[in-house]
Formats: structure tokens, C-alpha cells, sequence
């Protein structure tokens, strides 16, 4: 059965006042990164619909303000690596969907987040089928943030905290730079992987495990 999506406690119990007091709730994120037309808590998952089609970039939908998605050419490659090391293994066993990091969804209410891979079982997805709607209200079983160099540590706790409160059960967070994962099963209290080390699926994808000195591996790759 799809899981059941319900609001998070409230978010905008602090009042908002100034242009800082917007960016301190959103994560302490970059200005250019919040779009101002429309007005910030006036957006809606339709205007994520029509910015991705008419401009081709990506804005997560938060408290009712467009935030541009952060991307960035390293962190895209280690996503699509991780995409191509998940992939065989899920359907192999027919075991649902993976997205990559234009794969919107509405978590609750009108929260929209975009992980750079997300994994689905079939059980989440409802009726068993490839959504059609473009930000499909969806919960994944495993989010995976790859930190770019404009994501803070304010915006990925938040970010944690609202996976969590909307039923994600696993949440990894890749840092490029210190070829770290750092694995979540709740907001906090992370097990911090070295590239030592091996990256498992847990409960939420039993079997599956990658060589993180192979994954990171990746960012030395150069022409022969």
C-alpha cells in the first residue's frame, strides 16, 4: 500500500520578517538560490511544473517559496554512478523505482524535494505503476543527497528532518570532498563511511553493497 503522507509539525511557527529571516529558515541557503516571483509563500507545485518546462532548472517547492535546486558537475557524476550501481541490482528483483536528480515529488502537503537518487519500492508507488503526474506524491524509501558546494549544513539537517517526518526510512549523504557517506536511519546520529569502506542497503535494500573505494574512484577517472 502507498504510505500514508501527513504534514510535519509546523514549520512556520517563526516569524519571518526580513529577506535573512527567510533564508535562516530555508537552511541558511545562497540568495540567488530563492526565486522571488512569485512571491515567496505564494508558490505552488504548479509553478515547479511550468519554471522545469519553460527554463529547464529545478526548484524544490518549500513553506511556499521556490528553491533552485543545487547542482554541480562532480556531484552529478557520482549521482549517475550511484544510479548505475543501483540499477541492476533493483531490477534484478523487480524491487520498484529509482530516480536521479531531476526526479521531483511532493512529500507532503506542498513540500517538493528533489534527492539526487531516490529508490521506491513498489509498495510506496501508488497502484503499483510508473507515475505519470510530473511531481508525483511520493514518499522514497532511500533519499541520497550529494553535497554541493551550495548546500549547507543547516539545509541538509532540514532536509533530514522532513525526509524523516514524511516516511523515508534511509538517508545517504555523499561528500565528494572527504569521500565520506555518512548513513541515516534517523535525523541524527549518522554512521560515517570512509572510502574504506562498503556501502550497504540495510534494511531497505537487502543485498545490495558497493566498494565506496570504487564509487570514489570515479572522481579520479582521466583519458588514457
Amino acid at each position: 500500500m502507498p504510505t500514508t503522507l501527513t504534514p510535519p509539525p509546523d514549520q512556520t511557527a517563526t516569524a519571518v520578517e526580513t529577506c535573512a529571516d527567510l533564508l535562516h529558515r530555508l537552511g541558511d541557503i545562497p540568495p540567488e538560490r530563492v526565486r522571488i516571483v512569485p512571491a515567496p509563500g505564494t508558490a505552488t507545485v504548479q509553478n515547479v511544473i511550468d519554471i522545469q518546462a519553460r527554463e529547464k532548472r529545478l526548484f524544490e517547492l518549500v513553506d511556499g517559496v521556490l528553491v533552485e535546486k543545487g547542482m554541480s558537475y562532480r556531484e552529478s557524476t557520482l549521482a549517475v554512478f550511484l544510479i548505475e550501481c543501483l540499477g541492476p541490482f533493483v531490477r534484478k528483483g523487480n524491487l520498484g523505482i529509482l530516480t536521479g536528480e531531476s526526479g521531483m515529488m511532493r512529500l507532503f502537503g506542498g513540500l517538493v524535494r528533489i534527492p539526487d537518487v531516490a529508490f521506491a519500492s513498489w509498495a510506496r508507488v501508488p497502484g503499483g505503476r510508473m507515475p505519470t503526474d510530473p511531481v508525483p506524491q511520493l514518499v522514497p524509501d532511500l533519499a541520497v543527497e550529494i553535497l554541493s558546494p551550495s548546500n549547507s549544513p543547516a539545509e541538509m539537517e532540514r532536509k533530514r528532518r522532513e525526509y524523516f517526518q514524511a516516511g523515508v526510512r534511509l538517508v545517504w549523504i555523499v561528500n565528494a570532498d572527504t569521500r565520506t557517506v555518512a548513513v541515516y536511519t534517523s535525523p541524527e546520529n549518522p554512521v560515517v563511511l570512509s572510502q574504506s569502506e562498503t556501502l550497504d542497503g540495510g534494511a531497505v535494500l537487502p543485498g545490495f553493497s558497493l566498494s565506496l573505494t570504487e564509487y570514489f574512484a570515479e572522481l579520479d577517472r582521466q583519458a588514457k
